[in-house]
């Protein structure tokens, strides 16, 4: 499992925890998060996200 980091304020998306309060269950791969998903700390798009 990858983890994927934002690149403005370093919150970390890491699937084999996915993320529950968004609906993500764990195991969930980045490539299969929804495309509309926002940074819950600063707001931006998939696209600034980072594999770490």
């Amino acid at each position: 499992m990858e983890r994927y980091v934002c690149d403005v304020c370093g919150w970390v998306y890491d699937e084999s925890e996915g993320y529950a309060e968004a609906g993500i269950a764990a195991g969930t791969t980045w490539a299969d998060v929804p495309a509309d998903f926002l940074c819950p700390l600063c707001g931006v798009g998939k696209d600034q996200f980072t594999k770490e």
